[in-house]
């Protein structure tokens, strides 16, 4: 069985991400045959005498009509070797908030830069944002080397830009790989190019399909955010009670010792349920319903969780934010948090800190955050809420902030994240 690579790509707008998503679904053979028909008669109705592989992936009519990725896609293709699920995420820096999304789970990110260009602001900010979900490995595409006539001295100079900077925000050497490609003509996407003789590395595609695959960022002790409670009463099952969700982290088996949270509630798992059977064992991302040997006042937005290593139960914590609205954030502000299956009013008590990802320093007590900034607060919550560190359990570390008047959502948000965690930052001290 091939292995799993979950990756997202990310660029500043017409970097020529979405030319690039669309050469490696094309160079893999994941287009149907009539939706290359389709691609290629738009392309020739603007004029173009090659296919535009960007009309692949740009599948809303506001993204072809701007020329712009305004959403997170996913797609997926394959190659003998593996099998990919790319989050296609937006470029414009007022869509920082779906990169934030589509790099949640990713195991490695595809940065592109314009060669003509070289390392801006919106790639600075997007290798930030990566270095602080703990997206361990990154590749910086510098796209559209044609260009600039396959100049091997001016790709060296942009990659030894981002290097340097990657390493400033914590990644080793061995975990960033530059590669010059052009996606519209296909140089060392799918295949090595004759254009760029100076270099010896791999293709895109060949990286993708050599680089290791660590464990699931997201194996922890046993987290299941509680969604439904199955009672169906019936003659068949009169007496059944179970527990529906998505398991957030780790694995449960029947006979497992779990907690319910907050309420601190003990229990044993009985049985492992899915619609088609019973199961000995179930993993991170698999639907399940937990039956448990006692009867339990267990609500939605409760949490079950592995007795030893449980989350910590808590009305107040620090936090990282990525600040998602074009409303500022200032002290004070009342919230909601949702994290997992429960939301809960807040309270933003102190901004502690703000990141600036362009410069790699801290800005302490900064008085607001603004739009796609990043800092530390301390919430209060109004009740007690499990959580887990995010560098422990990221999908049970990770919450969202809601604005209690229209329901937008503000910001996304890390438990306990400290900028320290990132090389070469030092925070004010108190933090």
């Amino acid at each position: 069985m091939s292995s799993l690579l979950r990756l997202a790509t990310a660029g500043s707008v017409d970097d020529g991400k979405s030319t690039l998503v669309g050469r490696l679904l094309y160079d893999t053979k994941s287009v149907l045959a009539d939706q290359l028909d389709a691609v290629e008669r738009a392309s020739v109705d603007r004029g173009m005498s090659t296919p535009d592989l960007s009309l692949l992936v740009d599948g809303l009519r506001s993204e072809r009509e701007q020329g712009i990725t305004i959403d997170v896609a996913y797609r997926y293709f394959a190659t003998p070797k593996r099998s990919f699920v790319l989050a296609d995420t937006p470029g414009h820096v007022q869509y920082t908030r779906n990169t934030v999304t589509g790099a949640s789970t990713a195991q490695l990110g595809v940065l592109l830069v314009d060669a003509r260009k070289g390392v801006v602001e919106q790639t600075r900010r997007h290798a930030a944002v990566l270095a602080l979900l703990g997206v361990p490995r990154l590749v910086l595409a510098v796209n559209k080397v044609d260009l600039i006539d396959y100049d091997e001295a001016a790709f060296t100079v942009i990659a030894k830009e981002f290097s340097t900077h990657a390493a400033s925000l914590g990644y080793a050497e061995g975990t960033v790989l530059a590669i010059p490609v052009s996606a519209l003509q296909g140089d060392n996407v799918a295949s090595q190019s004759d254009n760029t003789p100076w270099y010896s590395g791999p293709t895109l595609l060949e990286h993708l399909e050599q680089v290791p695959v660590a464990p699931d960022p997201h194996e922890a002790p046993f987290r299941l955010p509680v969604q439904y409670v199955i009672r169906p009463r019936t003659p068949e099952y009169p007496d059944y009670r179970g527990y529906a969700g998505q398991i957030a982290a780790g694995t449960v088996r029947p006979g497992d010792e779990v907690v319910v949270l907050p309420q601190g509630l003990k229990s044993t798992v009985e049985s492992v349920d899915t619609a088609d059977a019973q199961l000995d064992e179930a993993g991170t991302g698999k639907s399940i319903t937990l039956v448990l040997a006692d009867d339990l006042d267990i609500t939605r937005g409760d949490v079950i969780a592995a007795s030893e290593n449980a989350p910590q139960v808590t009305d107040e914590f620090t936090a990282a934010l990525c600040w998602l609205s074009s409303k500022s954030l200032e002290p004070g502000a009342r919230v909601l948090i949702k994290q997992g299956t429960r939301t809960v009013q807040a309270m933003v008590e102190e901004l502690n800190a703000r990141f600036d990802e362009q410069t790699l320093s801290i800005v302490d007590a900064p008085a607001k955050l603004d739009l796609n900034e990043i800092g530390n607060v301390s919430l209060r919550l109004s009740e007690q809420l499990p959580v887990d560190d995010y560098t422990v359990s990221p999908r049970t570390g990770a919450f969202i902030v809601i604005d209690p008047k229209d329901g937008d959502t503000l910001a996304a948000g890390l438990v306990g994240h400290r900028f320290s965690q990132l090389k070469g930052v030092t925070e004010p001290e108190g933090q």
